[in-house]
């Protein structure tokens, strides 16, 4: 029953997803230097013209954190009445702030929109900057706010699997987890509680 993702929706996920369990207890952020930045941004080419030969420097690198910070607090909101990751519990930005941090990156570049429709597809609005710019923060933030108010945010949720701390779409009613590992780890930890408790 997988729906597809919108180039919008994958955009706001993997943005979001940059923050991630580190495979020991841990979290781990793949924003934390410049370098980690320009791989991401390389990986995602849809996002710049020339993405292919970005290099982000400190400037960038901060504006995209404090874009994401603001983005997983929306998506915490977006997941409720259920519960945030673990990894944003404690240091959610408040809405309204994090609405602010999103419609001021969107905002650094203007955009118009125009159709694109293929021969084998419907058609799309795709949006182009104003000047000719290719602003990585608003692009990003004009990604977010269209994965935001299209339905795919219904299917938003956390992971809550022993130390996920992931956003995933749900694809299927009985979905849980964000992956079948991540349901293993609830399984048995589930388990393991359960034996613990009638020990």
């Amino acid at each position: 029953m997988r729906e597809p993702i919108s180039r919008d929706t994958r955009l706001a996920l993997d943005l979001a997803l940059t923050i991630r369990h580190d495979g020991s207890g841990g979290v781990a952020d793949d924003l934390t230097y410049p370098a980690g930045l320009t791989a991401w941004v390389r990986a995602h080419p849809e996002i710049l013209p020339d993405a292919g030969r970005f290099t982000a420097d400190t400037a960038q690198l901060a504006a995209v954190r404090d874009l994401r910070a603001a983005v997983r607090a929306l998506f915490a909101r977006a997941v409720r009445p259920g519960e945030p990751s673990p990894a944003d519990a404690a240091r959610l930005l408040p809405g309204p702030e994090a609405v602010r941090r999103l419609n001021e990156a969107a905002a650094r570049t203007p955009t118009v929109p125009a159709l694109d429709w293929p021969e084998d597809a419907g058609p799309e609005v795709l949006r182009h900057p104003v000047r000719g710019g290719d602003d990585l923060t608003s692009a990003l933030a004009h990604a977010v706010i269209a994965f935001l108010t299209s339905p795919d945010r219904d299917r938003l949720r956390a992971c809550h699997a022993p130390r996920c701390v992931r956003y995933f779409l749900k694809d299927h009613p009985r979905q849980e987890w964000c992956t079948p590992s991540c349901g293993n780890r609830a399984r048995v930890a589930r388990h393991h509680q359960r034996h613990r408790t009638t020990a």
